[in-house]
């Protein structure tokens, strides 16, 4: 039976992508994307969009209802530099629209959920090189702790209530779709975007400041493989470690130099650096390849000439 899919916050970096490539795999008209504002000309009109407030439970079930939808992959969420700004905005923005979607499984009107957790739920007590999928996690940012707090969350709603959820820790994600959306590694994305506009790029991190990176078709494909897998194969429910690519800004940089050799890399750290160095600079996702068959395809070579050849040719 053909799924009927909510994306909540379909316009986002990972929304708009993943949107995309599950009308493409399940048809349009079964891929309802809805976000508190309208998104790009392509995701509006390939298929149903809908005006919802994460935030109202009313408006989301009567999305639900109106839709007959049975998976729900709720994307809205404040992310780490912007939840920093606003502390209570994002917590209540992320265990809100968390609680009104678990509720709705509870409740028997969807039937699986997908939610997604970060690299952000570690903290700097966390072993920082190939982070266990089992560890200490004592995050030190609002976002960290929203996405920890969601993890037991789901945990528990599967194990009291048997619903349906399953979820990844994503690292820093890159796109050439989407602009950055105020998170500590956007600065991954933003130097492909300088360096074709500028030729030179000022990091907001420091140049040896390694995160786990992956590229976007990467992570939809894990998005999309974690809900397709029988549930199961699906041992974990508070989230699994996903594992890409570790680099540094300078690493990146001279990956750019390759094809830009003039590109000129600068350093200023901010706020965002004490962020970073609490999360890990690599992962091991063992468990993920072992449970559900997950492995990564984007190495950083493969990524920045992708990222580069896309951007070039929409710059033209």
């Amino acid at each position: 039976m053909t799924p009927k899919i909510l994306i909540i916050g379909a316009c986002g970096q990972i929304g708009s992508e993943l949107t995309m490539s599950l009308r493409k795999t399940y048809g349009n008209t079964n891929v309802v994307a809805a976000d508190i504002r309208e998104g790009n000309e392509e995701l509006m009109t390939s298929g149903p969009f809908e005006i919802v407030n994460a935030m109202d439970y009313d408006v989301v079930r009567n999305c639900v209802e109106k839709h007959n939808i049975t998976d729900v992959y709720l994307l809205a969420a404040m992310l780490s530099a912007t939840g920093e700004k606003f502390p209570m905005k994002a917590w209540d923005l992320n265990m809100s629209s968390l609680f009104h979607v678990l509720n709705l499984a509870k409740e028997g009107l969807i039937k699986k959920v997908f939610w997604p957790s970060s690299i952000a739920v570690f903290g700097p007590t966390t072993p920082r090189e190939n982070t266990p999928q089992f560890t200490i996690m004592e995050p030190s940012t609002v976002y960290g702790i929203t996405k920890q707090t969601g993890e037991r969350w789901c945990e528990y709603y599967n194990n009291k209530y048997g619903v349906d959820v399953r979820s990844i820790r994503y690292p820093g994600l890159i796109s050439w779709k989407t602009l950055p959306g105020g998170g500590t590694t956007d600065y991954a994305v933003d130097i492909y975007h300088k360096a074709i506009q500028e030729n030179k790029y000022t990091c907001f991190l420091s140049e040896n400041t390694a995160l786990p990176m992956m590229y976007m078709d990467d992570a939809v494909r894990a998005t999309m493989d974690i809900m397709d897998a029988p549930s199961e194969a699906i041992k974990i429910r508070s989230s699994y470690n996903l594992g890409g690519i570790s680099f540094t800004p300078k690493m990146i940089s001279e990956e750019v130099k390759k094809h830009f050799p003039e590109f000129e890399m600068s350093y200023s750290p901010d706020f965002r650096q004490e962020i970073a160095d609490s999360w890990p600079k690599s992962i091991d996702d063992t468990s993920a390849q072992k449970d559900w068959n997950w492995n990564h395809e984007y190495d950083l070579k493969k990524m920045t000439n992708t990222m580069l050849e896309n951007l070039k040719s929409e710059s033209v």
